[in-house]
């Protein structure tokens, strides 16, 4: 069992990455169908509302924090090569640092910032509506994945 720092930085990753895969379920859940079932102006003005929404501090903290903490406990688990755990801090660090903060920066950003420029009442806007909801959806499911089994590979480094 990892003890000292590791211990701390190790349920550190679980608590972030578990918060980050809720917030992400809930979007894979019900908050995307609901959008969905908006007419298209209404979904694609939530939606820029809620990506604006996303970018406070409470959220950022949690989302930035487990990625600066992931990258963290994988450079520390390089260099000193701990007898336990090794194995689980670095694939938990590689599922969320890929598998949700890269997809994020790589699939959903990019959406986002794309619906962003359009006028919600458009038929641009509503012709792009459903493409992007089943596209942003699919990688959040990813996201979503990720993120809960980094936060079970973090549990099982403790144990």
């Amino acid at each position: 069992m990892i003890d000292g720092p590791y211990f701390v930085l190790a349920l550190l990753g679980v608590l972030g990455c578990g918060l980050v895969a809720g917030v992400f379920c809930g979007f894979s859940t019900f908050v995307m169908r609901a959008l969905a079932q908006l007419p298209p102006a209404q979904g694609v003005a939530a939606m820029n509302a809620i990506n604006t929404a996303a970018v406070r501090p409470a959220f950022m903290l949690v989302f930035l924090g487990s990625a600066v903490l992931s990258a963290v406990l994988a450079v520390v688990t390089f260099v000193l090569l701990p007898d336990d755990g090794a194995v689980e801090l670095l694939l938990g660090s590689a599922l969320y640092l890929f598998g949700a903060f890269g997809v994020t920066i790589a699939a959903n950003v990019p959406r986002n910032d794309a619906l962003s420029k359009l006028e919600p009442g458009t038929p641009e806007a509503a012709a792009h509506w459903p493409t992007f909801v089943r596209e942003w959806t699919m990688w959040n499911h990813v996201r979503m994945i990720a993120s809960a089994a980094a936060a079970v590979s973090y549990t099982l480094a403790l144990t």
